[in-house]
């Protein structure tokens, strides 16, 4: 019987494949990305409440990001592993309360999750699965209690204006690092406290420095909306 020879093309293509996936699945660090609900819904879009019910009044998960040291961003890693909910049942409770979907028309989060895990979390399944995806984000959220940290500071979902580096400040006091603000404006175009950047090493589990972050403009002051 003759053994089978490869050619050094061939065996070049598979390297090359070996990289171009290696690399997909690759990442330096993560953002993770806390909402106000109040200033998702008080927009001219508006939102809708999920199935489950009106979320509490507490910064909810938008996502963990898989981010790249040189401003790039890995996505769609891996379309053989995509999002199954039965994978996660026991965090799926917990979910609804602390990464809850506002999106139109009402809905039980699962296509919002599949939307996070397919795109984000299947480029971070080198160092972690489904379930510790979402439970990463869980303990985040957890760790980083935006809305307690914020009234500490007596910084109030209340409708009133407030100094954006010192919502900053007071985050980067409490967290021990500094923190990226994002403003969206309600229905009178007016700038409002939308979402708070985080970075996250590798594991998912500890706060660090941030490599850079989106380049994202607020006003000196803005509103922090009631939910």
């Amino acid at each position: 019987m003759k053994s089978k020879t490869f050619s050094f093309p061939f065996i070049s293509l598979l390297l090359l494949l070996f990289v171009v996936l290696s690399a997909a699945k690759s990442y330096d660090f993560f953002y993770f990305v806390q909402q106000w609900p109040g200033s998702y819904c008080d927009t001219r879009r508006g939102c809708c409440y999920p199935t489950t019910g009106k979320p509490e009044a507490n910064f909810t998960i938008h996502g963990l990001w898989p981010n790249y040291d040189n401003g790039k961003y890995p996505h769609d890693c891996d379309y053989e592993n995509l999002y199954d909910a039965t994978k996660i049942e026991d965090l799926l409770p917990e979910m609804q309360t602390k990464w809850p979907t506002l999106a139109c028309p009402s809905a039980d989060g699962n296509k919002f999750w599949a939307h996070e895990w397919n795109k984000h979390g299947t480029c971070s399944e080198s160092i972690l699965n489904q379930y510790s995806y979402f439970q990463a984000g869980l303990d985040l959220q957890t760790k980083a209690n935006i809305l307690s940290i914020l009234e500490d500071a007596d910084i109030r979902p209340d409708g009133a204006l407030y100094s954006t580096e010192h919502i900053t400040e007071v985050i980067k006091e409490a967290l021990g690092v500094l923190p990226s603000i994002e403003c969206n404006r309600d229905e009178s175009r007016n700038p409002q406290l939308f979402q708070i950047y985080l970075c996250v090493d590798k594991l998912g589990k500890d706060f660090i420095d941030c490599p850079f972050y989106p380049k994202r403009k607020c006003s000196p002051e803005i509103e922090f909306p009631a939910f």
